[in-house]
């Protein structure tokens, strides 16, 4: 839920800063930009922050090898996907890959909520919220 917070803040703040005379931000593209981007970098922190990585990593499925590594790796792409998605000639690849990149660690979330691993959402809300940022990053990417 809290990306989803995230996305949504992100999104409406830019739009009234485009609303209130920021040029760069005055169309409904690059808000949803700037909305993906702060989500992504929300998101990113947990894979680093100690308090937070140990579910990450307990999320990743056994049989991938070293869930650490993954977990640091993923956590990087959300970076650059989300600095990538502030730069307008890099934003339509950047979410294109971050559509890739959700759809790529979705089979942990199932993973997560079968073993009843990590906090988070049920997998039903889990697999809506998803749905919800995919189809945002696909917008922009489109």
């Amino acid at each position: 839920m809290e990306p989803f917070v995230a996305l949504v803040v992100g999104f409406c703040s830019a739009r009234l800063a485009g609303l209130l005379g920021v040029s760069a931000l005055d169309a409904w593209h690059p808000a949803l930009c700037v909305g993906l981007a702060v989500m992504f970098l929300f998101t990113a922190l947990a894979h680093f922050h100690p308090a937070l990585r140990a579910d990450l990593i307990g999320m990743v499925p056994p049989r991938l090898p070293r869930p650490d590594l993954l977990v640091t790796l993923t956590g990087g792409l959300e970076i650059a996907g989300a600095i990538g998605l502030l730069v307008p000639t890099l934003s339509r690849w950047a979410a294109a890959g971050l559509v890739l990149l959700m759809i790529g660690m979705f089979p942990a979330n199932v993973s997560a909520a079968r073993r009843q691993v990590a906090q988070g959402d049920p997998l039903g809300r889990r697999t809506v919220f998803q749905a919800v940022y995919v189809g945002a990053a696909t917008l922009v990417a489109l």
